[in-house]
């Protein structure tokens, strides 16, 4: 679960890491008030939005004046960024920028700890200066829920160039900290900044959340922004589902994630481009087809649809009779592929024997049939 940037700084101020005083506007009077409140010189009025880029995209404009604040708010207010419509606002005190640093604490699976990544290159995406300088980041870590002061240490000496290194290290120990009390994957300070007076302050914050460990942080799910979350995700969790939208054309419902994962590799790896992760789980509800089928075909974009099922729990049978349903009550004018083995598979088979949809006996055949049929080949 992500969460506002000024959501995490109220998490980060709770913790001890200062960041600039700020206030929530929900409309354009909301915020001439704050910047009125605020009685800066200068503030910044920041869209927010669970998207990165949004300097880039013109939703961070600093005002000095009620008119330049109205004017920024009108013009951010309803902005699309990424496809994320701007509802609210941060404006935030201006700070005295003197240096820019890159921090973060994530959930490192690879080495299976709580790992650290620092850059003296701030403000900037942190990808594109891992591709392009790749020696300007470090990585530290923990593999026992104890904070890594050496590390640490050397880290925050090199941040700043030797500058603001007890502020920097505060700053790590407690966010590190955080990450553990809080449940997050992700604790994200870009940029950390050095100001004028030598303070070090979290100018920006970013903020995942364990989904899986919300009922031990029930305070931190009332902080759950819904018109941030895909509209098709929530109303797959409603029915039961494991959805998450994508950016191909080739719809996929498979039983179980591990297999859902395989198959979005098998059709990368054969040039297609999955629409879709859903998981229609161990249930044979055939009811839980159809919903899939409409989670899969709405917006239009898919152009076919492999269904993969290895039947354990799941009774190949009782999908048959949910696609077949699903047909009866869909208007489905893209080719499927079918590939069932497992547990009632030959019933299953049997059931669809005659229909329009297109038989698969391998994990490779379906994927090079659906890709083919996609593209208004023959299979």
């Amino acid at each position: 679960m992500n969460i506002h940037e000024y959501q995490a700084k109220g998490l980060f101020k709770e913790a001890g890491i200062p960041v600039p005083e700020g206030r929530v506007a929900l409309s354009v009077e909301e915020a001439v008030a704050a910047f009125e409140e605020l009685d800066a010189p200068i503030v910044a009025v920041k869209a927010q939005v669970h998207v990165g880029g949004r300097g880039k995209a013109g939703g961070v404009k600093l005002a000095r004046s009620v008119d330049e604040v109205r004017e920024h708010a009108s013009n951010i207010l309803g902005m699309d960024i990424k496809g994320h419509t701007v509802h609210r606002l941060w404006i935030e005190k201006g700070s005295d920028i003197q240096r820019e640093a890159y921090l973060s604490v994530i959930l490192d699976r690879a080495d299976k700890s709580i790992g650290f990544i620092a850059s003296a290159d701030g403000g900037m995406d942190i990808e594109e200066v891992a591709e392009k300088t790749p020696e300007r980041i470090l990585r530290f870590g923990s593999i026992d829920y104890s904070f890594p002061e050496e590390a640490a240490k050397d880290a925050a000496a090199k941040l700043f160039d030797g500058d603001g290194v007890d502020g920097v290290l505060d700053v790590m120990r407690k966010l590190f900290q955080l990450f553990i009390d809080k449940d997050l994957q992700l604790a994200e300070i870009n940029p950390l900044v050095l100001t004028g007076s030598g303070e070090v302050i979290a100018l920006d914050g970013k903020m995942t959340i364990d989904d899986n460990a919300l009922m031990r942080q029930a305070e931190l799910e009332e902080l759950r922004d819904m018109n941030e979350e895909n509209p098709a995700e929530i109303e797959a969790a409603e029915k039961g589902l494991a959805f998450i939208q994508l950016d191909g054309d080739i719809g996929c419902m498979v039983n179980g994630a591990g297999l859902a994962m395989a198959t979005l590799d098998m059709i990368k790896i054969h040039g297609g481009e999955p629409a879709n992760f859903l998981d229609v789980g161990g249930s044979s509800n055939p009811e839980k087809v159809v919903n899939a089928f409409k989670l899969i075909l709405a917006g239009g974009k898919v152009k076919s649809v492999l269904i993969n099922i290895f039947g354990g729990i799941t009774r190949c049978d009782d999908i048959a009779r949910g696609i077949l349903k699903a047909f009866e009550t869909m208007d489905i004018s893209v080719p499927v592929v079918v590939r069932l083995t497992g547990t009632n598979a030959e019933e299953g088979k049997a059931l669809l024997e005659g229909s329009s949809l297109i038989p698969a006996s391998s994990f490779s055949e379906a994927v090079r049939k659906t890709i083919e049929l996609g593209k208004g080949e023959a299979a």
